[in-house]
């Protein structure tokens, strides 16, 4: 098996290459985070980029976008064009394509906006309240089309998947993580918030039984998610870094952003069905992880 990761370079793309890569499966990674004389270079929006890659493979993980929701408010067109006409492109190549290479195209629980009953599952109501969610609707879209047209492809939705030192340092976790790890004071903006906080590692094993289940079954599975199922506010998240931490960090509240989702946690019961998954890491001893990560990490930059 042949497989392409799009947005390889990012959080779960470069997890999932390595998880790939010791199970013997032959991995390609194309993201734009690379040189443009590199051989991992690629941009879904160039098509002369993909069409040459889908013929070489049996499935696509398409993983790249604009994967924030800030990121999104502050550049709305390059969220629209890479979420939406990206993954129009890598529809299109895949359909062309003569090994017709299933899809599996990462998106969020952002597209169902502020859900009104919980847990969420994958049949509620699909109103995003941003931009970002807004083109992670219209891109799962694009994949309910291109089942109707032939091909083989899935959606997943992740829900604030968090667990390496590689991430965006301002996501939640990862900023709370690090400041615990080098004695930073800590803003929550939103206390109350709650959200379905998911380790790294047990999204990549459900990423990994959604691909099996793409490559033996003939028909598209419905939309799933990787989530844990379980709220946890902000505030709790801002808790456990203080508690863990060496250092006497200071929690400072802040106002909540106007653009931003307040509350989601999802239901679990399909992927329990289909994939036999469920997630085992609590946020706790995921953050404990991180935590520790982050101390080895910024010893390892003093050292050097």
């Amino acid at each position: 098996m042949r497989i392409l990761i799009t947005g390889s370079k990012g959080l779960i793309g470069s997890a999932l290459k390595q998880a790939l890569q010791l199970l013997n499966i032959e991995v390609i990674g194309i993201d734009i985070r690379v040189d443009e004389q590199e051989a991992e270079y690629g941009n879904i929006l160039n098509k002369n980029d993909l069409l040459p890659l889908a013929s070489l493979v049996d499935g696509i993980v398409h993983l790249a976008a604009v994967s924030r929701v800030i990121d999104g408010e502050k550049n709305p067109e390059l969220c629209w064009a890479t979420n939406v006409v990206g993954t129009r492109n890598i529809v299109d190549a895949a359909l062309l394509s003569r090994k017709k290479p299933w899809v599996l195209y990462a998106s969020s629980r952002e597209v169902y906006g502020q859900p009104r009953s919980f847990p969420v599952s994958e049949l509620a109501p699909l109103t995003p309240v941003n931009i970002y969610g807004k083109s992670k609707r219209a891109a799962e879209q694009i994949i309910e089309q291109a089942d109707a047209r032939g091909l083989k492809a899935a959606i997943v939705r992740f829900s604030n998947v968090f667990g390496s030192v590689h991430d965006h340092v301002d996501r939640v976790i990862p900023a709370f993580c690090r400041a615990a790890a080098e004695g930073s004071n800590i803003r929550v903006d939103g206390n109350d918030n709650l959200f379905d906080f998911t380790y790294l590692e047990d999204v990549i094993q459900g990423i990994l039984s959604l691909m099996h289940l793409l490559s033996q079954n003939e028909s598209s599975p419905p939309p799933i998610h990787l989530v844990s199922g379980i709220p946890t506010s902000l505030g709790q998240i801002a808790r456990i870094a203080q508690k863990t931490s060496h250092f006497p960090l200071h929690i400072l509240e802040g106002v909540p952003r106007s653009f931003d989702v307040s509350r989601f946690w999802g239901d679990t019961s399909r992927a329990q069905e289909m994939l036999n998954w469920k997630a085992c890491v609590t946020v706790e001893e995921g953050m404990h992880r991180l935590i520790n990560q982050y101390r080895i990490f910024s010893s390892s930059a003093v050292t050097v």
